[in-house]
Parts: C-alpha cells; structure tokens; sequence
C-alpha cells in the first residue's frame, strides 16, 4: 500500500483475536479499531492468510434488520449468509464485518429512511432528503485490515464496483470478483434494482412485476 493509506494501516489498532466455532465452520475473530472514525470492525479469517495471494474475501456491512431480524426490505443477511458458506469451503477466506450501519448513516437515521421509502422515495433519494450521500461508507479501513492481516492480493465477493476501486486505491490488489446475487424477492426487487441502475451495481435483476416493494 501506498501514501497515507501505508501510515493509516501502521495506526490501525488491532485487538485480541480468538477462535469462533459458527455453523460454518471454525473461523478465528480478530478484532480492529479505525483510527479515522473509531469505528469497530472484525475479521473473520478462515485457514492461514498471511503472505497468501487470491484469497477469498467478502467486505459486509453491518445491516442489523437485514443480517440479525431478517428483514427482506434488502438482500444483506442472504448475502452474509451466502458468503460465510462460499468462504467456509475454500481454503483461506476471509470476511470483513464492517460497522457501517445503513450504508453509514447508523441505525437511527436507516429506520427515518425506511420510513421515506413506505412514502414512495427510492433508498437513495431518501438518504439526499436525510442530508446524507446515497453512499457514505468509506473502505479504507477495510484495507488496512488485509494489510495487517498479510493478504498480498484478494478474490472480492461483491456485486459494488465501488468496494474494487476503494481496495485499489488503497493498495489491494483485486484479482477477480465473484459476483454475490440472491435471487430477489417482491419486498426488495425495487430496491435491488435502484442500487442497479442509480448505484451502479453488477446485478441482473428480473423486471419487476405484480406488487411492487420500495426502492
């Protein structure tokens, strides 16, 4: 890594790791703190990744409706789950939890946006009427993660064009991306394809029809 993100990552704090028996598999938990924002985030690390090149990565962030109350107004918590099992049979895999609520804005501000949507505003003009950007998360900490964690170069588990270009930026070398669909749902197709056609995501999304769910 270059520049400022090489000093960043020589700041990062980074915690005590311990091992995590899950119903994937054994992984090993370590935990960091970003020194830019506080914000707390894990590593979940599956076999040995140091000096390891192409390892299996997902960067997640944290959706509590999505991943912990399974809500289907997104696809997030099928695509934690999803990832987990793609990382539990390779390898050495990796998954970044990063505490970017609500694409950044927190829990609080997410349900004020829910509650735009149930009045008719896709989720990204509904973060425009909060004050946010439709996006406010930032992967340079994401980064400075792998940096620690030894990783020398990365298959990304992603359908966001944004998560390459960030780790690039930063000094991660993106060898190729798995694409991480879920197949929609009538309460999340409009918002799958607002993060298609207003976000710029990779995603095939089937024309919507029948009852339509917010976007």
């Amino acid at each position: 890594m270059a520049g400022d993100t090489g000093e960043l990552c020589d700041n990062i704090l980074r915690g005590t790791s311990a091992r995590l028996p899950t119903r994937y598999g054994l992984f090993r938990i370590h935990a960091f703190v970003c020194p830019f924002s506080g914000e707390e985030h894990v590593a979940l690390v599956r076999g040995r990744v140091d000096g390891r090149e192409d390892v299996l990565v997902r960067l997640h962030s944290e959706c509590l409706t999505g991943d912990v109350f399974g809500s289907e107004r997104c696809d997030c918590g099928e695509q934690l789950d999803a990832a987990m099992k793609k990382i539990a049979k390779a390898p050495q895999g990796i998954l970044l939890y990063l505490a970017q609520e609500g694409r950044g804005i927190g829990i609080a501000n997410k349900i004020a946006a829910y509650h735009l949507q149930d009045h008719g505003v896709d989720t990204v003009d509904a973060n425009r009427l909060l004050g946010f950007p439709a996006d406010l998360r930032s992967y340079q900490c994401a980064a400075c993660m792998l940096r620690v964690l030894g990783v020398r170069s990365v298959q990304l588990m992603t359908n966001n064009p944004a998560k390459i270009e960030q780790l690039e930026a930063h000094g991660v070398r993106v060898t190729k991306r798995i694409p991480l669909e879920v197949p929609a749902k009538a309460t999340n197709r409009d918002y799958l394809l607002t993060k298609k056609e207003r976000m710029n995501h990779l995603l095939k999304v089937a024309p919507v029809s029948g009852p339509r769910a917010r976007r």
